[in-house]
C-alpha cells in the first residue's frame, strides 16, 4: 500500500506506508555506519592517511577527548565495521575498512543514481 503526498499541488511523492517500520536488511549496515559517522569526534578520529595504522594513545594524543572517551568512540566506529582493530602486543591497532565503507557508500550512490 502505499500513500501519496502533494507537493506544491504540482508533483506527488509515493512513499510505502510501511516505511516508518521495515528497514530493507540490506540497509542495515548503511543505518550502523552512518548512526557512527553522526557524530563529529568520530569523524575527526577517522582523519587517517593513506594506509595509516593508529592505536588509541596515538588517536587521544591529538585529541581534546580523553583516552576512554576516544577508546569509547573507537568501539562505536568497530561495532560499524568503518574500522579493523588488530591487537599487536599490549595495543590495538586501528586502520579504516576502506573495503567495507566503499561498498556501503557506493550502495548509497546507486541507491540515489537510481533515484535519476
Amino acid at each position: 500500500m502505499y500513500l501519496t503526498l502533494y507537493v506544491d499541488k504540482v508533483k506527488h511523492i509515493n512513499m510505502k506506508t510501511q516505511y516508518t517500520k521495515i528497514l530493507p536488511p540490506e540497509w542495515q549496515p548503511m543505518s550502523q555506519v552512518f548512526t557512527a559517522l553522526g557524530e563529529e569526534h568520530r569523524q575527526r578520529i577517522l582523519l587517517f592517511e593513506k594506509g595509516e595504522e593508529l592505536n588509541v594513545s596515538q588517536i587521544a594524543a591529538v585529541s581534546t577527548l580523553s583516552r576512554p572517551t576516544v577508546s569509547h568512540h573507537l568501539k562505536i566506529l568497530r561495532q560499524a565495521n568503518i574500522l579493523v582493530g588488530e591487537k599487536r602486543g599490549k595495543e590495538v591497532w586501528y586502520r579504516i575498512n576502506t573495503a567495507y565503507l566503499g561498498e556501503v557508500l557506493g550502495n548509497v550512490l546507486a541507491y540515489v543514481q537510481a533515484l535519476t
